[in-house]
């Protein structure tokens, strides 16, 4: 009789679990999001978002996810220097000080040499065929693999047209003139400008106006014309050359830190990889449309815009040659990137040149 009752009693404690289970199943199902994420995320980026189509791709991106995911996703966008120094968001990821931050591939050079060809390669990858390594030519799991050891994952998460050659107190004639030339470029740029002779410095974009009025610089790289415009360079400065030979693509990604994305949902990784998608697409489309307008307004104010001398150009792609094997030497993941990038090239490169009109064409 006891062992009944003791065996009834299991019973009725095993249904009761059972109708537990199924309530609180069935309230999942009834409120999906009380299965998801709610991430309320501080995000510092490293250009201003007044910076139009290069700090202004993440607070879109952030607008986006919150309106997609219903309110459970918020990114709090951070001006350059309101949290965190303006060039440590992969620092401050790595460390695990910030969910996540938005930055350009290419300032943590020194910790990770590959990521200045990333972020952009000298007489590399524009930007529609850069978007295409990444997404169909193994340069996503590459750029992963390369940030897993420093506890980052990178989304690919904004891309814009060329930068320009640089600003010019005077007229650049010949190779001679580099020489000496005081001039400001960061990344694999301003290796590349020291091996040609030139005397550079990294100054940040709000100091590169008055370095150049006051002649502590005789020229200056920093974006495409949108953004130089807005730093009024060219009410100091009347040369204006092009193209930007050392940055065809301007290459920004969400960095996450490690341990918070592994803890991600599926859904929730699926929604922020998804929107950054699109922020490449909005910032590259924005990039492209507006460029023309402030080059026609750069010659209305006395700017005369012009195309880097052939034999300068030659220069500048001998130095780069020189110091991707100097590079690659001494970094085997450099190495590996940068034959990767240059593979993708080479392969695309029939398509490039005879698929599509000359640019000269009229």
């Amino acid at each position: 009789m006891f062992e009944v009752v003791s065996l009834m009693r299991r019973l009725v404690r095993r249904a009761a679990v059972t109708a537990v289970a199924a309530t609180l199943g069935l309230a999942a199902a009834a409120d999906p999001a009380a299965a998801q994420d709610r991430l309320r995320w501080g995000v510092p980026i490293a250009f201003g978002s007044n910076l139009t189509a290069l700090g202004d791709t993440l607070p879109w991106v952030a607008q986006a996810l919150n309106k997609s995911s219903g309110g459970r996703i918020t990114f709090q966008v951070f001006e350059p220097g309101a949290l965190i120094p303006a060039l440590g968001v992969f620092d401050a990821a790595s460390e695990g000080k910030i969910e996540a931050g938005y930055s350009w591939m290419g300032y943590e050079i020194g910790k990770v040499p590959a990521s200045a060809l990333i972020g952009a390669t000298p007489f590399g990858l524009e930007p529609q065929e850069f978007m295409a390594w990444m997404y169909f030519g193994g340069g996503d799991k590459m750029v992963k693999d390369l940030y897993a050891p420093h506890n980052v994952v990178p989304i690919f998460c904004g891309t814009i047209s060329p930068e320009a050659a640089g600003w010019f107190r005077f007229e650049l004639k010949n190779v001679d003139q580099l020489k000496g030339l005081k001039f400001r470029a960061a990344g694999l740029g301003g290796k590349i400008f020291s091996k040609v002779g030139a005397s550079v410095t990294l100054l940040p974009g709000g100091e590169l106006f008055q370095a150049l009025e006051r002649g502590v610089l005789d020229g200056t790289e920093f974006s495409l014309p949108t953004v130089d415009e807005q730093l009024g360079f060219f009410k100091v400065a009347k040369f204006y050359y092009l193209p930007g030979w050392h940055q065809p693509s301007t290459n920004q990604f969400l960095y996450v830190n490690k341990r918070i994305w592994d803890g991600l949902k599926d859904d929730t990784k699926a929604l922020i990889e998804t929107t950054c998608t699109a922020g490449v697409a909005m910032s590259l489309a924005k990039a492209e449309a507006l460029q023309g307008p402030v080059m026609e307004k750069f010659a209305k104010e006395g700017v005369k815009l012009i195309r880097l001398p052939e034999q300068v150009l030659r220069a500048f792609r001998k130095a780069t040659d020189e110091v991707m094997a100097e590079e690659s030497a001494k970094d085997a993941n450099f190495k590996n990137v940068h034959d990767a990038i240059r593979a993708f090239q080479a392969s695309h490169r029939p398509w490039k040149e005879l698929g599509y009109l000359p640019r000269d064409w009229k």
